[in-house]
């Protein structure tokens, strides 16, 4: 089922300013880019476009990778076209540099390995920067693949989505154990689960964690009460909180975020001009406000950044 957000209707903003004390520090992380690198935009737009790969200049398209159905970052409109955050940002920097964007629909945990194959030139699809997505490393450390660079242009946390009147307090990540959750596969939500998973034992409570292809499967075990919590971003936890056909029937759980981490666009390794042309052109996008107005569209204003930045996940 495609769900939508009507942005005449937007729901209410989100208490960013509400995070754990742990994770106070990641919005300037972002602007100062600690552990990555804020971008010159000191090039012309007609030095971008002349710097932009050949390949693609000669398509006059960028190809992208997206999972188009969480929304309201990626999802399918009306008309089946892509639509929501990403799609239009996506677009903004597209244009900057004279390219038409062309969204090619994959499940979530093939966008990385598309993008290393270079089935598609980029994946943008709430696709959150790690250290260990740069390195292309297994979860003891060890490489596993070449890893991959990230433009990061937008600020997220992992909520908590419950079954409306939900009495059970969700407060801290030792509070799930002992329960069940369910996540979609792949996605660092799935990777934050199974740590957890690994140190609730020490409590004496196990936690059980569910794994589908969709969120809205994910949902649905909330629904039902087979799981406790969906465990999402915040603008997808938001947005199944609010809209017509979810409101009154989900919950956030509390306005505390799990953990915390950029949004990033995915490029290839082997490709550090792409990468760089994409942060430039992006840094404009931001610079000239289009970028704003996107965000306040979809009512994530709170995730702005001030500057693109390159590879500053932690």
């Amino acid at each position: 089922m495609h769900r939508t957000l009507n942005p005449a209707h937007p729901a209410p903003a989100p208490a960013f300013g509400l995070r754990a004390p742990a994770l106070l520090g990641v919005g300037a992380l972002l602007l100062t880019g600690c552990g990555g690198a804020a971008t010159d935009t000191s090039d012309s737009q007609a030095d971008l476009r002349a710097r932009v790969p050949g390949a693609i200049r000669a398509a006059g398209a960028l190809k992208i990778g997206s999972y188009l159905h969480y929304p309201p970052v990626d999802f399918r409109d009306s008309d089946a076209k892509p639509a929501g955050l990403d799609p239009e940002i996506a677009a903004a920097v597209g244009d900057y540099l004279g390219l038409r964007v062309q969204f090619t629909d994959l499940p979530f945990d093939q966008l990385i390995p598309a993008v290393r194959a270079k089935r598609v030139d980029l994946a943008m699809s709430a696709v959150i920067d790690t250290k260990q997505r740069q390195l292309g490393a297994a979860d003891d450390g060890h490489q596993v693949d070449p890893g991959v660079d990230f433009v990061d242009y937008f600020t997220t946390g992992t909520s908590m989505v419950v079954k409306a009147g939900n009495q059970v307090p969700l407060t801290t990540v030792e509070s799930l154990c002992g329960r069940t959750v369910a996540v979609q596969r792949g996605t660092l939500q799935d990777e934050f689960a199974t740590r957890q998973q690994g140190a609730c034992p020490r409590t004496g409570k196990e936690l059980q964690v569910h794994r589908f292809d969709t969120d809205d499967q994910a949902l649905a075990e909330v629904a039902d009460g087979t799981a406790i919590a969906d465990l999402n971003d915040y603008p997808v936890a938001q947005c199944d909180t609010t809209t017509p056909e979810r409101a009154g029937r989900f919950q956030l759980a509390n306005t505390r975020f799990l953990q915390s981490g950029p949004y990033g666009i995915t490029v290839a390794k082997d490709a550090p001009e792409l990468r760089d042309v994409i942060s430039k052109a992006l840094d404009q996008v931001i610079r000239g406000g289009t970028y704003d107005k996107i965000l306040a569209k979809w009512n994530v204003g709170p995730g702005a950044v001030s500057s693109a930045v390159v590879n500053g996940g932690l």
